[in-house]
């Protein structure tokens, strides 16, 4: 499909293309938006292409936005060209970059999970800061992590501020979503055999952080940032952790925790 201009805010397309930014639009349309050329670069080298490629004029030239269009142009995608300031209105920022992109979401389900590919996983449950949930894709991506696991009721791994917060990482590690009752047996496998080592930050009966007996898999569980882990989810972990707190503060932002404990389990395992 040739490449097409838009320059005006009332064409279908745009209006589609915004109202992605909001919750409900994405769950119908099962799509999700990216901008910018680092984002949309990891995408593609992921084996990622968007089915809607919005460029601005008079953009500078460059060879990873033409790499870009010749991508989503072979994928049967669509190219479009258009003002600044529509494409601020469809990113919702003021001062936009070149590209954005509009994705198809993925299968986010347990079963594509391969625990064996990956010494590390990060596990989430009840993280509501998308935020810190795109903080902890970025840190799986820097230390080598399979993926992220969101359990319970999360926030939206698909928003606009988590893949921003993400840097491109939404594109590089598996994402799973799945509730506490349905994780723990696939965890554990049915007959109680399944390989993984659950662990979690916790002031009950833990063991300091630096130096604890970590095993491959392992999956690194933070909980909701204001109340923490269920009691029940940390009594079901195989090891518990705890991190000297020398200040004022009694605990980490979530995201933080996840990303100190991540590096210390690497350089156990390593």
């Amino acid at each position: 499909m040739p490449r097409r201009e838009i320059t005006s805010f009332s064409n279908p397309t745009i209006k589609a293309l915004r109202s992605l930014r909001e919750k409900k639009h994405r769950q119908r349309e099962r799509r999700f938006l990216a901008e910018g050329l680092r984002l949309l670069t990891d995408a593609r080298e992921s084996g990622r292409v968007p089915e809607v490629l919005v460029m601005a004029q008079r953009r500078d030239p460059h060879p990873l936005i033409d790499a870009l269009e010749s991508a989503v142009e072979q994928a049967g995608g669509d190219v479009i060209e258009t003002t600044p300031d529509i494409l601020s209105k469809i990113t919702g920022k003021d001062n936009p970059q070149a590209v954005a992109g509009a994705f198809a979401e993925w299968d986010t389900g347990l079963e594509r999970i391969e625990r064996d590919t990956a010494p590390i996983w990060l596990v989430a449950q009840a993280l509501r800061d998308p935020g810190n949930l795109g903080t902890m894709l970025r840190t799986g991506d820097a230390v080598g992590a399979g993926g992220l696991i969101l359990i319970d009721d999360c926030a939206d791994p698909f928003g606009v501020e988590a893949v921003r917060a993400s840097m491109g990482a939404i594109f590089t590690q598996q994402l799973a979503r799945a509730r506490w009752e349905d994780f723990l047996p696939w965890l554990r496998g049915a007959d109680g055999s399944g390989r993984g080592q659950l662990v979690a930050a916790s002031l009950r009966d833990a063991v300091p952080f630096r130096g604890a007996p970590y095993t491959a898999p392992c999956f690194v569980m933070v909980g909701n940032e204001s109340q923490g882990l269920p009691l029940a989810y940390e009594e079901a972990c195989d090891l518990r952790v705890t991190m000297p707190m020398r200040g004022r503060a009694d605990s980490l932002n979530a995201a933080v925790a996840a990303a100190v404990l991540s590096y210390e389990v690497l350089a156990a395992l390593d």
